[in-house]
């Protein structure tokens, strides 16, 4: 049986995802300088990916998980992200990717997942992606069963340390030989920054509004 607040934070949630989102104005507060520095504009290589945002409770709280991704040749090795990737042609559209992406990198159970809504999709230059952010829940904690290739490991957060503003710092980091400023969250000891960082920025001014 669910719990009657998760219930209440669910359909609450739901509500506001069908509302008018932030979008830009949420995402411009954790925007690296490398979005405008590196001068990448959307083309026609650019594809389609999604994420899946997904909530569940756990000892009287919320919770949500992020992964972090190993170290690899690639422009987002060793980050922190949400479970996604890219679109495959046999999906039927960007919620099913979110979905079928977060099953086989993290094991979540997606015929349990009630999916609410999406939140405002995102442009990431370094890998000219555009990435779609699906919010969903679960009615209890899954059994993670991280895939090694795509997940180093799995850290779930709890939703009142995303709302807790002193996580929020800003740091210079190395991107491509480039130094930028990099707004992050401070998330038991990993910088969450970049796509993922503007990504909560939307989701708490949505769950804020």
């Amino acid at each position: 049986m669910i719990d009657t607040s998760f219930q209440v934070f669910s359909e609450r949630l739901r509500e506001r995802l069908q509302q008018p989102l932030p979008g830009e104005e949420a995402h411009r507060k954790m925007a690296s300088s490398a979005r405008t520095r590196l001068g990448i504009k959307p083309n026609e290589r650019t594809r389609r990916s999604a994420v899946l945002l997904c909530f569940y409770p756990y000892q009287q709280s919320i919770y949500l998980p992020l992964i972090l991704r190993p170290q690899y040749d690639g422009v987002h090795a060793g980050q922190m992200a949400f479970p996604g990737g890219r679109v495959e042609r046999f999906d039927e559209n960007l919620t099913r990717t979110a979905l079928r992406e977060a099953q086989e990198e993290v094991g979540i159970r997606v015929s349990d997942v009630q999916v609410l809504g999406l939140l405002t999709e995102l442009f990431i230059p370094p890998s000219n992606f555009y990435v779609q952010p699906v919010v969903g829940v679960l009615p209890y904690r899954p059994d993670f069963y991280p895939d090694p290739r795509e997940v180093e490991d799995i850290v779930e957060v709890e939703l009142d340390t995303l709302l807790d503003e002193t996580i929020v710092g800003d740091s210079k980091i190395d991107v491509r030989g480039i130094t930028v400023d990099a707004p992050f969250y401070q998330i038991q000891g990993h910088r969450v920054w970049g796509a993922t960082a503007m990504m909560i920025s939307e989701l708490l001014m949505v769950l804020g509004g």
